[in-house]
């Protein structure tokens, strides 16, 4: 049975498509091996041992090697935060001065609308706040409406670049990601933790689960 190349937001609007990889495990333990000037063409219990050890031990430059590239849609608000993760990617992003088609966003549910916690700079509370089902209506309202308001600015002839300001923050984006193993692994190390926002944390368990058959004992072994 093929690997799934496609994880989709429960929205039905995010994804994260896995357009294509590069090496595999193999591509670790022989860039690995070439200190000894050796290479080996399938893997071994012995060869899955080095693995651990280099990822146990943070002998991290094997795991540039191998590479992926990804489709990506996600809200804004999300993506400038997994942009903060730049060593080890290249990107390339949907532009709104040359596209005007309409725009989707992120509507929070009202179990999303999480409290703040007091004890934290940063993050939430597991519960929503009492006027959760009222506020996902307002925030809904407001979508709608910023979004007519940017179809008739460019109705009135306003130049997309222009009228792209009126757009949220939960508009969603498109980009092509391409990245290494290494790279990635920092990311979920990060994005996947309990202190990671849950609209991020989903994207980081939807792009493990795609790069996991690919890369089995690598992605296993990275923290």
């Amino acid at each position: 049975m093929a690997a799934t190349t496609l994880w989709k937001a429960a929205d039905g609007i995010g994804y994260i498509e896995l357009i294509d990889t590069f090496g595999s495990d193999l591509t670790v333990v022989n860039a690995a091996r070439v200190s000894f000037a050796k290479e080996v063409t399938e893997m071994k219990p012995a060869d899955e041992k080095l693995i651990n050890y280099l990822a146990a031990h943070d002998h991290v430059s094997p795991f540039f090697h191998p590479q992926a590239r990804f489709r990506i849609k996600m809200p804004i608000f999300v993506a400038r935060e997994w942009y903060r993760h730049q060593i080890g990617f290249a990107r390339n992003e949907v532009s709104r001065r040359y596209v005007d088609t309409v725009p989707e966003c992120w509507v929070p549910s009202p179990a999303e609308l999480r409290e703040r916690d007091p004890r934290a700079k940063q993050g939430s509370k597991e519960n929503a706040v009492d006027s959760s089902a009222a506020l996902h209506e307002s925030i809904r309202e407001f979508t709608q409406g910023a979004v007519a308001l940017y179809t008739k600015l460019l109705e009135e002839k306003v130049a997309p670049e222009i009228a792209r300001t009126v757009l949220p923050q939960s508009m969603y984006t498109e980009f092509i990601e391409t990245g290494s193993l290494a790279a990635y692994s920092r990311l979920a190390g990060l994005r996947l933790g309990a202190d990671a926002q849950a609209e991020i944390r989903v994207y980081a368990e939807g792009m493990s689960s795609l790069l996991t058959p690919r890369f089995p004992v690598s992605w296993a072994a990275l923290p």
